[in-house]
């Protein structure tokens, strides 16, 4: 489905992590806001403090959340196979996102599968939860330790 009052809140929200712009981020995303980061911790993360801490180290370092390697060199963002559904004041988008980074090596390219749960709150859009997993076929069980 083609929203695209959901899609320039999205893009526009995205571009907040990527820039490390902590004040748009917080406009855009509920105090509540629960993740699944499967890179970072098996386990829910919950509220906006572990993404600041995260954008204000990167933003100290100048780099970019989410890129491969040194992102001294530019950094392109885009989403892949996007849908959205939309009921009322509640929001989904699923994707995978692409992160191409220019480094000296070339351009690295690292994406995950992605899901955006936007809720309208008090008439503004908001990221409540977030869910990311592998792009490629993860096994279903852990490693047998042997």
């Amino acid at each position: 489905m083609d929203d695209p009052e959901i899609l320039t809140f999205l893009l526009k929200h995205l571009q907040s992590i990527q820039n490390n712009d902590l004040e748009t981020y917080h406009a855009t995303t509920s105090p509540d806001l629960t993740l699944y980061e499967w890179w970072v911790t098996p386990h829910r993360i919950e509220g906006i403090p572990f993404h600041d801490f995260m954008m204000e180290a990167n933003a100290r370092r100048g780099t970019v959340f989410g890129a491969e390697g040194d992102a001294g060199g530019q950094v392109r963002m885009d989403l892949a196979s996007l849908s959205i559904q939309r009921y009322g004041d509640t929001a989904i988008a699923c994707y995978t996102m692409l992160v191409s980074t220019e480094t000296p090596q070339g351009v690295q390219v690292a994406s995950h599968n992605e899901s955006r749960v936007m809720v309208r709150q008090e008439g503004a859009w908001k990221v409540v939860h977030v869910h990311k997993s592998p792009a490629w076929q993860a096994p279903h069980l852990p490693p047998k330790n042997g």
